[in-house]
């Protein structure tokens, strides 16, 4: 999935020299075309904490169309040094608006580290979207200090290890003081921090863990001279042992078996199946044969999140239904009641034979329009259609979405490509409408060529069905033309181009791809070169018909390079064309595609490739109109000795 680099869209004015001027010449002002190009510069100075130039910059925004925005991005830079009332005033002028919820977002951040919890505790209750795990961690920390028991709600918050920042550990420090979490919560948590590899939060942990933050530091960034010494004699260094074992199987597991079978007997028990699953996790990440043997030592401890997902894919390679089984049971709730573990719960009851509960676990998830729900489709003996279009909307349905002030800055924000900004006021919208409205509101979108919100939007809805609009087909022309030429499945393309770049034509990756199918520079030279594209440009990648042509036939090669594997080409269009390779030669055994798609080692990689095969097979039933099979898409992989790929 693409992710959008900021944009810049500064014009510089043009250096000046002086003839006999002071030694300090006063710098001037940058030159713009118009107000949108100042609004952009805006944005940028606010987002680099620039306070005084978003100051200057908002001061000639007077009369701008989206007054909301310039008063944010000139407050923001100094959120920290404004007076409480000037905060209060913009929430008040723009109350229940995005931007103001962001700016409540942004103030709570600042009341906590503070330890304001008198204004928290009054702007809290406030917050909408309530989508910050910081702040979520704050208002814990709060209820904790006035004495309230908050230790369940506190574990299901500081799963996501990602976004602890500074306040997490805060909490975390709050509830031993609390006596709400013991020293093994700590060490919980300092082990799920340790294998996600956020070493500063791990130093923010130190003072609550008893350990050394030297030697904390040290089993992050040089594990093996820890490994060397051994575990030592009290909790604190063996439980760093304990995470240098983790570190130095991120690099070489077997390194780490060594050094635990070494001293395995100065460490318990439950230490020993801790170490156990540290270098399991790393392994299964590796899509290592011995992982599945280094779970089986870790017996019933509890893992992390990604400990139980890792530990049922190795089941899942292994054939080791039993084992999936157990893992799932284990897992939280949150884990165990998402899709996907409710169809691999079903398929290991399946495998033990007890086919009713099999059948319940799948007809609960039968009715998603999902990779999972698709796949539960097809075990209970049917295959994926296209569901009922609903009543189409009406203009009278339609006419209120161009009238809705937060769609309208969305659109402008859309034409300034601040789609961060203007996803945020296009979704704020969405949750005050019911399903007709969603619907009203992607046809909205269709008429405004803003084909990722048609599609985002109409996904949404739940019992009414317009898969027109979830599963657009624009440039058929272009694109039949491109598919037809080379024996290609334009249903797998447009499924591509779903999940690459959501139809938008300028879309651009972090990593630099470009265009509908986000091609990398390197890639388009390669392609251009290989089908004869005379004097191709690296900036025509963006144009239409250019970058089918480029994207289509590097999908080409790339299937042709496959084996014409789908599962295993999809994934070569997303990671680089030896990923695949590698991972398809550590199999044990030949195993149907889903359990290759779940067991990606690369999380975006693993998402992308059910997802664009999901909605591959949605196109080719819009397109044959007849039942498809996702399973027979997914194929099956087998393992086969490791070659390198010519291609890029």
């Amino acid at each position: 999935m693409f992710q959008m680099k900021w944009i810049a869209g500064i014009a510089f004015a043009a250096a000046t020299s002086v003839l006999f001027a002071p030694a300090a010449l006063a710098k001037k002002p940058a030159a713009f075309a118009n107000d949108d190009e100042v609004f952009v510069a805006l944005r940028e100075a606010s987002r680099n904490g620039d306070a005084p130039r978003a100051t200057e910059l908002a001061s000639r925004l007077g009369n701008y169309a989206i007054p909301s925005y310039v008063d944010y991005f000139r407050l923001r830079p100094r959120i920290n040094a404004a007076g409480e009332q000037e905060i209060r005033d913009y929430l008040s002028r723009y109350d229940g608006s995005a931007i103001a919820d962001r700016l409540r977002n942004d103030w709570l951040l600042e009341l906590g580290r503070a330890r304001n919890w008198t204004l928290f505790d009054e702007q809290y209750p406030q917050f909408v979207l309530n989508d910050d795990n910081q702040v979520k961690c704050y208002a814990l920390m709060s209820k904790a200090l006035k004495g309230q028991d908050v230790k369940d709600d506190a574990r299901a918050v500081l799963v996501n290890t990602q976004n602890y920042g500074e306040a997490c550990p805060a909490l975390i420090s709050t509830l031993v003081q609390a006596n709400q979490f013991t020293l093994d919560d700590v060490w919980t948590y300092a082990r799920m921090v340790g294998e996600s590899g956020f070493a500063n939060t791990l130093r923010r942990m130190a003072p609550v863990t008893e350990a050394n933050e030297n030697a904390l530091v040290q089993a992050f960034e040089k594990p093996d001279t820890i490994l060397a010494r051994g575990p030592g004699g009290n909790r604190a260094s063996r439980e760093v042992f304990i995470l240098a074992l983790g570190r130095s199987a991120k690099n070489d597991p077997s390194r780490a078996v060594n050094a635990l079978v070494k001293f395995a007997e100065q460490l318990n028990e439950r230490e020993r199946e801790h170490a156990w699953a540290q270098i399991a996790l790393q392994s299964s990440m590796k899509l290592a044969p011995d992982a599945i043997v280094y779970w089986h030592r870790t017996n019933g401890t509890v893992l992390s999140p990604d400990g139980y997902q890792w530990k049922a894919r190795a089941a899942l390679r292994a054939g080791e239904w039993k084992l999936v089984k157990s893992t799932i049971e284990a897992m939280p709730p949150s884990l165990r009641n998402d899709a996907a573990w409710i169809y691999w719960m079903g398929r290991a009851q399946l495998a033990e034979g007890n086919q009713e509960e099999a059948k319940k676990l799948f007809g609960s998830i039968a009715d998603q329009t999902n990779f999972y729900g698709q796949l539960a489709l097809e075990e209970l003996g049917r295959k994926v259609t296209i569901p009922p279009r609903a009543k189409p909307v009406t203009t009278e349905e339609i006419a209120p979405m161009a009238e809705n002030a937060g769609f309208r800055r969305a659109l402008k924000l859309f034409d300034l490509n601040m789609r961060f900004e203007g996803y945020r006021e296009w979704n704020w919208e969405l949750r005050k409408m019911n399903e007709r409205q969603h619907l009203a509101a992607a046809e909205f979108a269709r008429q405004k060529n803003v084909l990722d919100r048609m599609v985002n939007t109409s996904d949404r809805t739940k019992s009414e069905f317009d898969f027109t609009q979830r599963f657009p087909t624009p440039f058929r022309d272009v694109m039949h033309a491109a598919t037809e030429r080379l024996s290609l499945d334009m249903a797998w393309v447009y499924g591509l181009i779903r999940q690459e770049s959501r139809f938008i034509m300028n879309a651009r990756s972090h990593v630099g791809a470009s265009g509908l199918m986000q091609i990398m520079p390197a890639t388009a030279q390669f392609v251009a070169r290989k089908i004869g594209m005379g004097n191709f440009a690296q900036h025509q990648v963006n144009d239409l018909g250019t970058n089918i042509t480029l994207g289509t036939n590097y999908l080409n090669m790339v299937l042709n390079d496959l084996e014409g594997s789908q599962a295993l080409a999809t994934a070569a269009y997303n990671a680089g064309p030896g990923r695949p390779r590698a991972w398809r030669s550590t199999l044990p055994r030949a195993v149907e595609g889903a359990i290759f798609a779940e067991s990606i080692p690369f999380t975006e990689t693993r998402d992308y490739v059910k997802k664009v095969l999901s909605n591959a097979t949605y196109y080719a039933a819009l397109f044959e109109d007849k039942p498809q099979s996702l399973k027979a898409r997914l194929g099956t992989v087998a393992p086969k000795g490791y070659v390198a790929s010519d291609l890029p």
